[in-house]
């Protein structure tokens, strides 16, 4: 964005104290056609039509420190035209991802057109847009719910036709916060906000029209309830077109599920309705009795089920239109996968959805109650996105949003953006992990060295909290791991005060993750530390933990709890001596008094059998997402039943394991310059698949018949790798190779 100074941010003079929506209208004339690149941002966010047509959305999600710009190159003919921008600041009624700095529009336009555009310089006029208020008191089935308020818009003081810059009101827009360069030579920051350019494409927008084909009238004085199943999960803005009907109520809303009962907290089979209960967030609509008025929220919606509950007046409503505008980051899958098992297929599909309803903006944990980025949920899904697709952009950005977070003990904070801080301490162990995943998968060298101060900050904040015996005392904040029903707050035992064996175990694996980025990043040095540090903390905790009657590592130091999740760290650590591992393995694999993982931590569970090569096991854990289809669902849960969240990010996982543990595909170095295929089918007889490579495309393609595998590999021109089955070790070259072995 230009550093003119005398580009200014502007604001409304009448709008007051948020939450308000104003609009801010650029009349102007073109004597001859011209195309003219313009660069928009807004806080908190804004809409932009040119001649009364919506032409972009934004700004991207961000903070201040990464406040993020569009571009937009308008066509433009000779004549008459207007800017609109609708711009809106909700302050705590915002979702809870959503910053701010102070509310203000902001536009830039190059070179001869600066003049004519420019916040700033160009007369901008202003307005306080009318008919809108705001209910921050939804809480469905009274969970934790984040997602900001939603609305009512009352038509009667609405200001219809603001977009095209018609209407009452108008005032020059006040200039405020001047644009300057990021830092003044001498390095000084003028600005609240640090400009970016936005990082992601456009939304994907694509509008579906729901409900009746037909308009419908509602005679004056009834009352109407529709409830419309809309077959699959949706993240969508929408949109209703209604005439007359002055003095009616229409609530529109949203809901995952029907209930079974009215506390909303069993939901049963999704696809049932009869019998059941509606509990949803929505917006609330009041017509003024005009023809074909559009309402439509500020921010989207998410779920299966909407209702449509309508109250007419003394005057008859007709319902015109319901449009959904489904919403989300454009991401398609490029890889493909099928087996000889139907069922995984049907995983696919839900957890592609799931992916895809958890990708905005940002990552999201879910899309209906929280909507905000995690590093444990982003981990996984950033996972899944590697095998998907080659597009990298989503990532790129969660990696460089959690080190933006950074606190000042070097631990960066567990959800970002966000305007509400919280510290899981083992969560910036796991955004350590992520910079590990990217450097293997993508390998922006560039990337990954400006994050290794983060990196380096996270290991010395841990090492901070090493005791007098070398163990990690419980860190300051919430040390939540996993949602065991038996665990307070998702804490393991000792997780709160004292010494956790599954935070230390977590530590040593992470650090052989941080001496492999030093050892990619040329420093050998502080790899060495990273590898001793491992080292000497696996050590003593062989020693503390092991316990020689239950061949298994126990979660505490008195040895009474244990748990699947210390057993996957210490195994995904490499750190366990090959006498310890075949003593643990039939341990974890047959004690059913161990604490279980639950969805979210189950994908360390599958590492863990990947490594053990026990995918009879994978298989049989498989069976909870097996159910899914069983019981209606279209994506992915958060939990086990009584599940809150129908459509969460991280239960997705198991689609990262079809291509990773199945097929077998994984980077052998940093970047995916190697491949090592190491298939795991079980009791599978066939397996196939195309996964994205940064060179190329991956193709293998597997039949197993009587221990023996035949098949064929097809690695992209210049890429070498291993094939491993069994005792078996094939080298493997760019191009078509045959495999035949037991």
């Amino acid at each position: 964005m230009s550093t003119n100074t005398t580009s200014q941010w502007i604001r409304c003079a009448a709008a007051g104290a948020p939450p308000f929506v104003t609009a801010y209208r650029r009349c102007f004339q073109l004597a001859a056609a011209a195309r003219i690149r313009v660069q928009v941002t807004a806080d908190e966010r804004y809409e932009l039509f040119l001649d009364g047509r919506r032409i972009g959305r934004g700004s991207e999600r961000g903070d201040p420190a990464n406040w993020f710009f569009e571009t937009y190159d308008l066509a433009l003919t000779p004549g008459a035209h207007v800017l609109v921008a609708r711009v809106w600041s909700l302050g705590d009624a915002a979702p809870l991802a959503q910053m701010s700095v102070a509310p203000g529009f902001l536009l830039t336009a190059g070179g001869r057109y600066a003049a004519l555009l420019t916040t700033g310089l160009a007369a901008w006029d202003a307005k306080k847009l009318g008919g809108y208020s705001f209910d921050n008191s939804q809480r469905p089935g009274n969970h934790y719910y984040a997602a900001g308020a939603r609305f009512i818009i009352d038509g009667a003081h609405f200001d219809w036709g603001f977009e095209s810059g018609a209407g009452e009101g108008w005032t020059p827009a006040l200039a405020g916060e001047e644009v300057h360069a990021e830092f003044s030579p001498t390095g000084e920051c003028f600005s609240p906000r640090r400009l970016r350019p936005a990082t992601l494409p456009s939304m994907l927008e694509a509008a579906r029209r729901v409900g009746p084909t037909r308009a419908i009238l509602f005679p004056a004085n009834t009352t109407r309830r529709i409830v419309i199943d809309l077959k699959n999960y949706y993240c969508a803005y929408p949109e209703l077109v209604v005439s007359g009907g002055r003095g009616s109520r229409i609530r529109w809303s949203w809901a995952e599920s029907l209930y079974e009962e009215r506390g909303g907290r069993i939901k049963g089979n999704r696809n049932d309705i009869t019998g059941k209960h509606f509990i949803g967030v929505g917006d609330v609509f009041l017509p003024d009795g005009g023809a074909h008025r559009r309402f439509e929220p500020l921010w989207w919606c998410a779920g299966r089920f909407i209702e449509l509950a309508v109250e007419t007046g003394a005057e008859p409503l007709t319902l015109e239109q319901l449009v959904v505008r489904e919403t989300r980051y454009p991401l398609e899958a490029e890889s493909t996968f099928a087996t000889s098992d139907p069922r995984l297929q049907r995983i696919t599909t839900m957890a592609i959805r799931a992916l895809q309803m958890s990708a905005h903006e940002t990552y999201m944990d879910c899309p209906y109650y929280e909507q905000l980025m995690y590093v444990a949920d982003t981990r996984l899904e950033s996972l899944i996105t590697f095998v998907l697709t080659r597009d990298d952009r989503l990532p790129r950005k969660a990696l460089q949003m959690f080190d933006a977070s950074r606190r000042l003990n070097g631990l960066t904070q567990c959800r970002y953006p966000t305007r509400l801080a919280q510290v899981i301490p083992p969560f910036s162990l796991w955004w350590v992990a992520m910079v590990h995943d990217y450097a293997r998968w993508r390998g922006d060298r560039a990337l990954v060295r400006r994050l290794m101060p983060g990196v380096r900050a996270v290991v010395e904040a841990f090492v901070s909290f090493l005791n007098q015996d070398g163990f990690v005392a419980a860190p300051p904040g919430w040390n939540n791991v996993d949602w065991v029903p038996a665990w307070h707050l998702g804490i393991p035992p000792d997780g709160e005060s004292g010494v956790s064996g599954l935070i230390n175990w977590q530590f040593a694996l992470v650090l052989t993750q941080v001496a492999e980025l030093e050892q990619w990043m040329n420093e050998p040095e502080l790899a060495t530390r990273a590898e001793h540090l491992s080292a000497d903390l696996a050590t003593r905790l062989l020693a503390t933990f092991w316990s020689e009657r239950r061949s298994l590592l126990a979660d505490d130091l008195a040895k009474k709890q244990f748990s699947e999740h210390t057993q996957c760290l210490a195994i995904l650590s490499g750190r366990l001596p090959a006498t310890i591992q075949s003593r643990l393995q039939p341990a974890l694999l047959g004690d059913r008094h161990l604490e279980r993982t639950t969805i979210y931590f189950t994908h360390y569970l599958f590492e863990a059998y990947q490594r053990l090569g026990a995918t009879d096991a994978l298989f049989r854990r498989l069976g909870l997402w097996f159910e899914l289809e069983k019981l209606g669902l279209k994506t992915t849960v958060e939990s086990p039943e009584p599940a809150r969240s129908d459509c969460h990010g991280w239960g997705a996982h198991p689609l990262f394991h079809f291509y990773g543990t199945i097929l077998g595909i994984r980077p052998a170095s940093m970047g995916f310059k190697t491949v090592r295929i190491e298939p795991q089918l079980g009791r599978l007889t066939a397996a196939r698949g195309r996964l994205v490579h940064p060179a190329g495309v991956i193709a293998v393609n597997f039949r197993q018949q009587n221990h023996r595998l035949r098949g064929h590999v097809s690695l992209p021109r210049g890429v070498t790798g291993t094939f491993i089955r069994g005792s078996t070790t094939l080298p493997l070259h760019g191009g078509r190779q045959t495999i035949d072995c037991g």
